[in-house]
């Protein structure tokens, strides 16, 4: 029987390579956002996504009290965004090139793909919210995506 441990759950779920994602949104102080890899398809009737923020970020109540989302699926040459992005106590968008969405919410350039959405519920688990969301503009480029996989980020190309 294996262990249970937070430490040896983060190393199991780590071989699960995932995309890494900029949820971001923007409010009277201005644009607010994070780095994701809990973000997915839910529903195909009707249309919805998915990812999980962690309750404790500074980032996320922000996010989420705007209601609506902008998410920037990173490429494969956008380690750095990431890193900006999992940082607290910055300005995220000092150094990141971004334009806002129909729906106001910033959008990361030379992201592979994007899209915009509304927060339609979230509930509590843990030590995360998990957020359901209705997708409100799609759009998506050539490009390789950045993945996270055991701790580290790297590249998959096809």
């Amino acid at each position: 029987m294996s262990e249970l441990s937070i430490p040896r759950f983060k190393e199991v779920l780590g071989h699960f390579a995932t995309g890494v994602v900029v949820i971001a949104a923007i409010d009277e102080s201005g644009p607010v956002g994070f780095t994701c890899q809990s973000f997915a398809g839910l529903s195909l009737e009707p249309l919805l996504a998915t990812f999980s923020a962690q309750r404790q970020s500074s980032s996320w109540p922000r996010v989420r009290e705007s209601g609506r989302v902008g998410i920037s699926i990173l490429g494969a040459d956008q380690e750095s965004v990431a890193r900006t992005f999992a940082t607290s106590g910055i300005d995220k968008f000092a150094e990141v090139a971004w334009s806002p969405g129909v729906n106001g919410a910033p959008l990361v350039a030379q992201a592979i793909a994007h899209i915009e959405a509304t927060i339609l519920s979230t509930s509590v688990h843990g030590d995360h919210d998990i957020v359901v969301l209705e997708p409100t503009m799609l759009n998506a480029t050539s490009g390789e995506p950045l993945l996270y996989f055991r701790g580290g980020f790297g590249t998959f190309e096809v």
